[in-house]
C-alpha cells in the first residue's frame, strides 16, 4: 500500500475507477526528498502556502511571503524559512510546536508550476540561522518527508508586480502596520508597539481599517 493513500482515498478511486492511475501517478512523482528541480524552484519562490493542524483537529492555511529566496534548502530533507512579526496570533507556528506535520505549496503563477512538500518541522527562537534571515522573529526548519510536483493546468496565469513594502528587508526601514493603530487594541498593544499609531498619525476604527484593505492601502 503506498503510503500517501489511506481507505478513503481508495474508496474515492474505485467509485470514480481511478485506483490504478493514482497509483501510478503516485509512483511516478512522489519523491522522499527533494531534487535538483525542486531545489531550485523553492529557492526562487518569494510566497508559499503553509498548512499546519491546530489543537481541535482544524486545518490552519497561511500565506508565507518575503524576498525571493527567502525559503532556503539546506540539503535534500531541509527547508528552512523565518516567521516574522505577524498579529500576535502565531497560529501557525503555535501548531507546529503542538503537531509537527506540515504542508508547503510553492506556486509559480506566471509559468505555472507548483511543488508540493510534505514534512516534519520545528519552531527555534535561538536557531543558529535566525541571523541570516534580516527582521525574523522564529525560524522554521521541515524535514521534508514527501514532495511532488502537481499538474498546473488548473493555475490561473497571474504577473507578479511588486514585492511587499512590509517585507523586511536589510538596508532599509520597515513600515509600521496599519493594522496595529486600530483603536479597540491599544490596550494590549506590546510595549514595544503602544507608540505606532501615534507614529502613524492616530488611531483608526476597524471600520477604516478594513477600508484600508479593501483599497490596499493596508
Amino acid at each position: 500500500m503506498n503510503e500517501i493513500y489511506g481507505p478513503q482515498h481508495f474508496a474515492m478511486q474505485d467509485t470514480f475507477d481511478t485506483r490504478g492511475m493514482a497509483g501510478r501517478v503516485s509512483q511516478l512523482i512522489v519523491q522522499p526528498e527533494l531534487d535538483q528541480n525542486h531545489s531550485g524552484f523553492i529557492a526562487s519562490r518569494d510566497m508559499f502556502f503553509l498548512t499546519t493542524i491546530d489543537h481541535r483537529g482544524y486545518p490552519t492555511c497561511s500565506y508565507k511571503g518575503g524576498t525571493p529566496g527567502f525559503v532556503n534548502v539546506l540539503d535534500s530533507k531541509t527547508i528552512v524559512f523565518p516567521s516574522y512579526d505577524g498579529n500576535g496570533m502565531f497560529l501557525s507556528m503555535g501548531n507546529i510546536t503542538a503537531n509537527d506535520k506540515v504542508g508547503l505549496l510553492f506556486i509559480d503563477f506566471e509559468t505555472p508550476h507548483r511543488v508540493r512538500v510534505h514534512g516534519i518541522a520545528t519552531v527555534d527562537r535561538n536557531d543558529p540561522l535566525l541571523e541570516s534571515f534580516y527582521g525574523a522573529e522564529l525560524i522554521v526548519r521541515v524535514t521534508v518527508t514527501e514532495v511532488f510536483v502537481n499538474c498546473p493546468r488548473y493555475i490561473h496565469k497571474y504577473q507578479r508586480v511588486q514585492t511587499s513594502k512590509y517585507v523586511p528587508q536589510a538596508g532599509g526601514q520597515t513600515p509600521l502596520p496599519q493594522w496595529k493603530r486600530i483603536d479597540g487594541i491599544q490596550d494590549v498593544l506590546p510595549e514595544r508597539d503602544k507608540n505606532t499609531a501615534d507614529k502613524l498619525g492616530g488611531t483608526i476604527t476597524p471600520e477604516e481599517y478594513g477600508i484600508m484593505v479593501m483599497k490596499g492601502e493596508a
